[in-house]
């Protein structure tokens, strides 16, 4: 069961070997957090996640309860979420004088890791509380956060984000949520909002919502949106809890999956009494919205990898126990494990070779934020968080995508026991099938991608992107076991560079509808040119390590010394699935960047009437 959710092995390895997690004790800022207080971190939170977070998992797939007004999560939440609040895990990162712990972004995500892929409905009331929290403690107000932010860090409270509306999707620019001033300075909101996570629920005193409104008299579109919070319960000058808001919760949505988080409605001032206050300026709010929205997308990808990494786990142990169908190899044994199937073997270092390349990638991520928080002067602070600029979208976009690719994997696994619901891998896939579609559809990822990522700075935070992959590219070159994969992932790193000029001078052309039909093309091309980066990177950290073991690098000592020593084992495993991604998948890729290309017009081109009749 424990490895049930991740493999230990593969997070200590990316987390020391090859992120060097303990370095960072050498800041100050960090001076508390060598390997061992790591390692007691992320252990404490594996035993949690696996001994209480898990087993609610399946019992929170029986979904919320709505009652005039009230949504009751599901029963078993509470306990855990007592445990979760009494760790103090909700803050890990953040300031200790809000009552966060501190600690790097990078051990946080490893811990993090394990309570999403052992329950991701409950984890995401928790994340949409700590980037309302993030908020409130950047652009709020002294008496803002004192009012909020202690309660919120600490789980007290939850937050949540209202931007969607009826007519109002992913066009924020549309919504038509209203703000009047009064004379003392708040506001009265007036404005229905669907879609909320977390919006309502019984496991917190008091819930804060960033609410988009457009203050009375402001300009149309984005230009006139600001953000209020506004309060479940109002709060009184000493801290104490008021009256109702007049926030109410008018229903919650029936979903495919993530039924233990409640997607609710909410109607705010239907009696003319929901009181707000502005949070930062007026007509900026989109401006702060977008630092819980960058937040929320990177937390997007965290929680698809999480999902990602426990229906491998579960795929990789149902293989070894499952009994069926003769080696081919050795047709007079009798029926043996399906991992001993080619095609099984395929999809096996397939789901693998994602899982470990999104763990490598997000945790990167992770370490970049932390750098920045230790960067020498702002300069450098603004060029490790321009990388991490480029980088949201992949994150977002891309491994979302994979995660549905990879539990549908796990499902084929299983055969027809994965198509139901007595086995794990089908809630895991139900669950993860909105992660495409919230926090902005993965369309407007590739969007984001080619119209923002591509031309920041002239094209300079690009190519900067570029110029760490070829640092790694360079690194892996003086390794003789992987030299030749270097020069693959070289050659897809070059032609990605040719092909991102030529979508770009297209994009700013009249063939700018072709650029953006194929957003998403280079949005997968991006993602498997990162999946390539990080699975080379792992294997230039492995290799070495495997010669030594093993005396040499001659391929029987290599493989004779895998097949009897753990750790040798999981180096050859390293290389062997960075060797298939780069050899099997980056061809595709490169067929991919043809395609690009070429930017034919079919689909732009493409009459209304022509796609079926009505």
């Amino acid at each position: 069961m424990a490895q049930l959710i991740a493999d230990r092995r593969d997070v200590d390895f990316v987390l020391h070997e090859q992120m060097e997690a303990g370095e960072l004790s050498r800041y100050e800022k960090f001076a508390e957090f060598d390997k061992k207080t790591d390692d007691l971190i992320v252990s404490e939170a594996r035993n949690l996640a696996i001994k209480e977070f898990l087993p609610t998992q399946k019992l929170g797939d029986e979904g919320c309860r709505f009652e005039n007004g009230r949504v009751m999560v599901p029963d078993s939440f509470h306990r855990i979420n007592k445990l979760y609040k009494d760790g103090e895990w909700l803050a890990m990162t953040d300031d200790p004088e809000w009552g966060g712990q501190g600690m790097p972004k990078l051990v946080s995500l490893a811990a993090n890791e394990y309570f999403h892929g052992a329950n991701a409905s409950y984890m995401l009331y928790n994340s949409l509380s700590h980037g309302a929290a993030r908020l409130v403690e950047e652009f709020g107000t002294e008496e803002q956060k004192k009012q909020c932010l202690r309660k919120m860090y600490s789980g007290e409270w939850s937050g949540t984000m209202l931007l969607t509306e009826p007519e109002a999707g992913s066009d924020l620019g549309a919504l038509t949520t209203s703000a009047v001033k009064n004379d003392d300075g708040t506001y009265s909101i007036t404005g229905s909002k669907i879609f909320i996570s977390s919006g309502e629920q019984d496991m917190v005193e008091n819930i804060i919502h960033p609410v988009l409104a457009r203050i009375e008299g402001a300009p149309e579109g984005s230009k006139g949106i600001s953000l209020f919070l506004v309060s479940k319960y109002r709060i009184n000058d000493n801290g104490s809890l008021g009256e109702f808001n007049d926030a109410v919760c008018t229903g919650i949505e029936e979903k495919m999956g993530l039924h233990g988080n409640a997607t609710c409605s909410l109607t705010l001032g239907g009696k003319g009494q929901c009181i707000g206050t502005l949070l930062g300026e007026e007509n900026k709010g989109l401006f702060a919205m977008f630092q819980m929205m960058n937040e929320a997308r990177q937390f997007v990808g965290l929680e698809g990898f999480a999902v990602s990494s426990a229906a491998y786990m579960y795929a990789l142990n149902y293989a070894r126990e499952r009994i069926q169908s003769k080696n081919m190899m050795k047709p007079k044994d009798g029926s043996v494990p399906i991992i001993q199937h080619p095609d099984v073997r395929r999809t096996l270092i397939t789901m693998k070779a994602y899982v470990e390349g999104m763990r490598s990638l997000i945790y990167y991520t992770g370490r970049c934020w932390d750098m920045a928080e230790v960067a020498a002067n702002k300069e450098e602070k603004s060029r490790i968080m321009d990388v991490v600029e480029v980088l949201t979208p992949i994150v977002k976009g891309y491994i979302s995508d994979k995660t549905l690719e990879v539990t549908s994997h796990a499902v084929q696994i299983y055969g027809g026991y994965g198509y139901i619901k007595e086995y794990p891998v089908e809630q895991l896939m139900r669950d993860c099938r909105i992660f495409m579609i919230y926090e902005g559809t993965n369309g407007i990822q590739a969007m984001d991608m080619l119209g923002r990522k591509l031309g920041m700075n002239n094209g300079k935070t690009f190519m900067d992107f570029l110029g760490e992959i070829r640092k790694s590219i360079d690194n892996a070159k003086k390794v003789s076991l992987i030299s030749d994969l270097a020069g693959k992932v070289e050659e897809l790193l070059n032609r990605v560079s040719e092909i991102a000029l030529i979508l770009g001078k297209a994009a700013m052309s009249d063939k700018v509808q072709n650029a953006y039909a194929f957003a998403q093309h280079f949005l997968e091309v991006m993602g498997d040119l990162s999946m390539a980066w990080m699975l080379l990177w792992r294997a230039s950290v492995a290799a070495p390590k495997l010669e030594k073991l093993a005396g040499g690098s001659d391929p029987e000592k290599l493989r004779a010394k895998a097949e009897k020593n753990k750790d040798a084992a999981f180096y050859e495993g390293q290389l062997k699935t960075a060797r298939f991604f780069i050899k099997t998948v980056v061809p595709v890729t490169m067929g991919k960047l043809d395609a690009i290309e070429g930017l034919d017009g079919a689909a732009v081109e493409m009459l209304e009437s022509s796609f079926g009749s009505r």
